[in-house]
């Protein structure tokens, strides 16, 4: 692959012990080894480190989803009926959850920017969360469900930001696109088997005098915290040392990376305020978190999946059934777009494309009452969507690197912001069974996303442009290492 650095004046330069024409000093482990040698060394860490880290990533964002959207599964199963609440009280339930999951979230990743277990960290903040959802099964009303929900969605604010600055740890700007769709994949397949799982755990009702949908906060909160405790033993802590890596692997790896980014990672180089304020005042941050936000705006019919189907006039357990084929397509487009990016080492397209087809699904919700039709629709949104949205989150990384407490607060503060249509979008599924109101907003959004994301590519195209003659794009560009080792952002 173009970053296996293969052996070349770059190559000769640095295995003779002299710095490359980048200011780079290749590790003498590596400057020593065959062209052959070197690449065979490459694909074999890679590998290795993708069954390391990607399954763990993968089973814990399946279960933060779980464990966060079990409430759509639960009020099929009758937890309004039983607690007593009203639609408007379930709204609520299900909107407070991200107020603490969108405020927590740019401090939980400056902190993990900074301290020297980030795995460990992760591992934790899932302990805590799946320890919270056995709980949500004693609940006894509104009341107590409420304040469920705000604990979870403040412990919950530790993932997925950190899984996206950890993943930038050890993945490069030509790999990480696919592995943030293998990551996405995680909250699909829970989305997809969750209603699945929901079908049997449902089952259980009245055993021991507990209704189903207290079975179902119950076991997969437990499942969370066990897997937790065992995922902190696992899941590696820096890209020096990851299980199953030789040294000399390791060493590829940071190398890798090292190259990559035009400097080491080098968390110490300004301080968490100063790493937030150059995120704040950077207009690519901006002009991503538009294009997410809008994005994410049709992502919010995630909350009322299982109603929607609903919609089509199927009883309980065949909704279910088929809530999940929507969300294994999500997966395999989301792989699929994700591959093509990293190939290609392109984003506005690979973002565009899968939304134009969102929009299509949008009209077809929008224009017929047909029963094939509106399937059809529900079959192509997530899919469409969750593609373009990982591709963006790719683009957020790559294009707010460096420094590293920069791109720790860049990944939390757009997806906080982004996450917000979460708490307001489920007051516009309204109007059951069509829902027009929300069909029409999410149409809106797309064409507000498509014109985000045009102008953060040409805004990136002028900034590549002002490099190739100065070297220089201020405060807000690349830093200085990255300039003098040659440094241009993905379009």
């Amino acid at each position: 692959m173009e970053d296996d650095l293969k052996p070349g004046s770059l190559y000769e330069n640095v295995e003779h012990g002299g710095p490359n024409d980048s200011g780079l000093v290749m590790p003498t482990s590596l400057a020593a080894l065959t062209e052959g040698e070197y690449n065979k060394l490459a694909k074999k860490a890679t590998l290795k480190m993708d069954f390391v880290i990607m399954p763990i990533l993968v089973i814990m964002y399946i279960l933060n989803y779980l464990d966060r959207q079990n409430l759509a599964s639960a009020r099929l199963a009758g937890i309004e009926e039983e607690l007593g609440i009203s639609d408007v009280q379930y709204q609520t339930c299900v909107s407070i959850l991200f107020v603490g999951y969108i405020l927590l979230q740019v401090p939980s990743n400056l902190v993990l920017g900074r301290i020297r277990w980030p795995g460990v960290y992760i591992c934790a903040g899932m302990a805590v969360w799946g320890a919270i959802s056995a709980a949500m099964s004693t609940v006894q009303g509104f009341g107590g469900l409420l304040a469920a929900r705000v604990f979870l969605g403040v412990v919950e604010a530790i993932f997925f930001p950190g899984a996206l600055y950890f993943l930038s740890l050890f993945y490069n700007r030509k790999r990480y696109a696919l592995r943030v769709a293998i990551l996405y994949g995680g909250s699909q397949l829970g989305n997809a088997f969750g209603t699945l799982f929901a079908i049997g755990v449902l089952r259980l009702g009245g055993t021991y005098g507990l209704s189903g949908w207290r079975w179902l906060f119950l076991i997969e909160g437990v499942l969370t915290t066990g897997l937790a405790i065992t995922f902190a033993f696992i899941l590696p802590n820096s890209n020096q040392k990851i299980l199953g890596l030789s040294k000399v692997e390791c060493e590829w790896v940071e190398w890798n990376m090292v190259k990559d980014q035009g400097q080491t990672n080098n968390s110490e180089e300004i301080s968490n305020w100063q790493g937030f304020m150059l995120a704040a005042t950077d207009l690519k941050t901006w002009l991503l978190t538009g294009t997410l936000y809008s994005i994410y705006i049709n992502g919010a019919i995630t909350n009322f999946f299982p109603s929607v189907v609903q919609g089509l006039g199927y009883d309980r357990n065949t909704t279910y059934g088929i809530t999940a084929p929507p969300f294994v397509l999500a997966v395999i487009a989301m792989y699929i777009i994700g591959w093509s990016s990293d190939r290609k080492q392109e984003r506005w397209l690979h973002i565009v494309a899968p939304l134009i087809v969102t929009a299509i699904a949008n009209i077809i919700s929008i224009s017929t009452t047909n029963t094939a039709a509106r399937y059809v629709a529900i079959l192509l949104l997530p899919g469409s969507f969750y593609s373009s949205g990982i591709v963006t989150l790719s683009w957020v990384s790559n294009s707010l690197s460096q420094p590293a407490p920069k791109r720790a607060a860049a990944i939390a503060l757009v997806n906080a912001i982004c996450n917000t249509p979460n708490i307001w979008g489920s007051y516009i599924y309204i109007g059951a069974p069509r829902y027009i109101v929300a069909f029409i907003v999410n149409l809106v959004a797309v064409g507000l996303a498509i014109g985000f994301a045009t102008a953060a590519r040409i805004h990136l195209r002028r900034q590549n442009a002002k490099l190739d003659r100065v070297k220089d794009t201020g405060k807000h560009g690349p830093t200085a290492a990255q300039v003098a080792n040659g440094f241009r952002y993905i379009l």
